[in-house]
């Protein structure tokens, strides 16, 4: 298990936790990985886990459980994972000191 992989906020944590309980069907954590497509080449992606994967990273941070998909590793060392709200949207941000730009709209990234 390697914490330093990604920081989960408290705000982050609750937004999963309350997730996760309400997945039908139930799931046993959140998987994080990494895929190419965007304009800047590289997008987030989170989707409910079942179970983990052969070779996911487990991160277990204040009640919740995190897969990280073995391909986004390297991507993604180091990330703080916040839940946002404001008055006109909200949503799960990736504060991620690898990322050198992202894109104007905000959905992709590169390093």
């Amino acid at each position: 298990m390697n914490s330093d992989m990604i920081q989960l906020t408290d705000a982050a944590a609750a937004r999963v936790k309350a997730l996760l309980a309400e997945s039908d069907p139930p799931a046993q954590g959140l998987r994080i990985s990494v895929s190419p497509r965007g304009c800047s080449g590289m997008s987030y992606s989170m989707e409910y886990a079942a179970e983990k994967g052969p070779h996911d990273e487990v991160i277990e941070q204040k009640g919740v459980t995190v897969f990280v998909d073995p391909l986004a590793t390297m991507f993604i060392l180091g990330t703080e994972l916040d839940y946002v709200e404001d008055k006109l949207q909200s949503g799960f941000v990736f504060n991620n000191p690898n990322e050198k730009g992202r894109c104007g709209c905000g959905e992709s990234f590169h390093v």
